[in-house]
């Protein structure tokens, strides 16, 4: 007994030796490095379409959107295969090599010259006389991009959820404010990544060239695969649920079945719940989908074991919480979709910028994709105010350990996206006065005697009010769900910005042609700036995220308190790993 005593002691200290700290270099990493070589594409890309592929700004800024949108909307679905199926980790490394071989491949179409359209030298932006691209070049594109798509559905909604069970040990009361603290650093760190990524990579694409300056994030993607695969004996690694999709299924046939039944009384004590469960009475919200948990009759409804002998009739108290969960987040999660539509603002400024004199000191000029820097840098330096300055003062006032509530936080951050846009169009409405009056209505490629610092405060306020909602929102998904559906928390963020930039090309196409006027007036978003309004486009923009704001108030207050967690008691099964299998011997001793 003494041997096998020393046996568990020793797998005990092994287990030990998992996760935290240690962990965080390898996990950031790899959000860190494919962050650089996504987002160091996106910077830089609408030049790229306009000028290898010969698209108009209006075409190139719809095909980034939807780009964007796909990358957005796949998290979801990886989301669902972690949480249901192969867990976070496995996940993680499918996309990484999935998002490997779409750079690759969107490296290619700069090195074959026949993956583009024949070279048009475009003169003051007309694109007349210039071959588009044929059917067999536009799919060896989307290919790459659909590739780079997969592969962050497969990243995004893991990493963070896969960072947070590195530190998330309900018997480790002291690593809930590590874990508080982390989601902030966490942000801040890509955040930092990403400002290296739109101030190199686009000086790279800019003097080098597309086939050095895409060759440049293929090779941080593969760092990044390597690095994450080095840690992977240290991982905590969350056991995979069963399928989400079927319990999902389950209850909702299950309450639909039982729609007839009357709710019992409160402290009704048959309730049907798993062996070892802590939920094991359903809460008031969404009463109405207790039915699916009421044991009606024991004798039919349960087998010798004591499960259910029909689970599409009768479903588990945790599996009805878990539903409940999500359909409760999603008034809230539906108002991030309009603030994602002013976060995914990248590709008209990168044209405001290339009209304007971006000189710093001298003759050294700022590359007008590197204007998204700022918007980085406000972001990390909002982080660290907030967290090691502004958080110890409002507490004092609010009596919260983390000073504001996260739905404050996404609230304030509304606002500041409503001012940003604001600023975007009276900054725009001043540039096209000075373009006009400076005789370069029909010269857009013609620069402006107007300093292009001017477009960093609205970068600057995107930063911040980034640095407020997103990370609020991600924090709000997180905190509310079970950690077996920690990926999908996390996968909503990513969910709404998918709609957000789906929304964002609606606008821009529904601008384009209900503006396009037969009286010689260009429409609003035209290809030359200094013709069309742009201004325009920012204030509506700035109005409809306003009327946003009013809606996110009244979701707020249906949603009620948010720190009713019912969840924080609630274990979860970590994965067997195979390098702990220690062997028994002498085991009767």
């Amino acid at each position: 007994m003494e041997v096998a005593k020393d046996e568990e002691k020793t797998i005990h200290e092994v287990k030990r030796k998992k996760g935290g700290l240690r962990t965080m270099p390898f996990i950031i990493a790899n959000e860190a490095f494919e962050k650089v070589a996504g987002v160091g594409l996106q910077a830089n890309m609408i030049k790229y379409l306009q000028n290898e592929y010969n698209m108009t700004s209006a075409t190139g800024a719809t095909v980034l959107f939807l780009w964007g949108a796909i990358s957005h909307f796949t998290p979801i679905c990886g989301a669902f295969i972690s949480d249901s199926y192969l867990g976070r980790f496995r996940v993680i490394v499918l996309g990484t090599f999935t998002s490997l071989t779409g750079l690759i491949l969107l490296w290619l179409t700069a090195i074959i010259k026949s993956a583009r359209p024949p070279h048009c030298d475009q003169k003051d932006g007309n694109l007349q006389g210039c071959a588009s691209p044929n059917v067999g070049q536009m799919l060896f594109l989307f290919s790459a991009f659909g590739l780079m798509s997969l592969g962050a559905g497969g990243i995004r909604p893991c990493s963070l959820a896969f960072g947070a069970d590195q530190f998330d040990n309900p018997k480790k009361p002291q690593n809930e404010k590590t874990l508080q603290s982390y989601f902030n650093w966490y942000y801040a760190s890509v955040g930092i990544s990403v400002m290296i990524s739109v101030i190199f990579i686009v000086v790279i694409q800019d003097m080098a060239g597309w086939v050095v300056g895409f060759a440049v994030p293929v090779g941080f993607m593969f760092m990044s695969t390597v690095l994450f695969l080095l840690g992977s004996s240290r991982y905590v690694r969350i056991k995979a649920n069963t399928s989400l999709f079927v319990s999902f299924a389950q209850v909702i046939s299950a309450v639909w079945k039982n729609r007839h039944l009357s709710l019992p009384p409160n402290d009704y004590d048959s309730w049907y719940y798993r062996s070892g469960s802590k939920l094991v009475t359903p809460t008031d919200k969404l009463r109405f989908m207790n039915k699916a948990c009421v044991i009606r009759n024991p004798g039919k409804d349960l087998d010798s074991d004591g499960l259910a002998i029909d689970p599409w009739n009768l479903c588990t108290v945790k599996q009805v919480e878990e539903l409940k969960s999500l359909i409760k987040v999603l008034p809230i999660w539906s108002t991030g979709i309009m603030i994602a539509v002013t976060l995914s603002q990248h590709t008209f400024p990168v044209l405001q910028a290339e009209t304007m004199d971006r000189r710093l000191v001298g003759n050294i000029k700022i590359p007008a994709a590197s204007f998204g820097a700022f918007t980085i840098l406000s972001l990390t330096i909002w982080v660290v105010v907030y967290e090691r300055i502004l958080v110890p003062i409002i507490a004092k006032y609010t009596k919260r350990p983390r000073g504001l509530t996260k739905k404050q936080r996404m609230g304030f951050g509304m606002i500041l996206s409503c001012i940003a846009t604001a600023v975007a169009g009276a900054v725009e409405h001043k540039r096209r006065a000075m373009a006009i009056q400076e005789g370069l209505e029909y010269k857009p490629k013609g620069q402006v005697q107007m300093s292009a610092m001017w477009l960093v405060w609205q970068h600057c306020l995107v930063g911040v009010a980034e640095g407020l909602n997103a990370i609020g929102q991600i924090e709000f998904y997180y905190s509310q769900f079970p950690k077996t559906m920690s990926s999908i928390g996390v996968s909503l963020f990513s969910l709404g910005m998918g709609f957000g930039n789906l929304f964002g090309s609606l606008i821009v196409l529904i601008l384009k042609y209900a503006t396009n006027k037969d009286d010689g007036k260009v429409n609003w978003v035209s290809n030359n700036l200094n013709r069309g309004h742009y201004d325009y486009y920012y204030w509506v923009l700035a109005g409809l995220s306003v009327l946003n704001f009013f809606y996110f108030l009244v979701c707020s207050g249906a949603y009620g308190i948010e720190n009713s967690n019912i969840w924080a008691t609630e274990e979860v099964e970590e994965e067997e790993d195979k390098s702990l299998d220690i062997p028994l011997k002498n085991s009767s001793v």
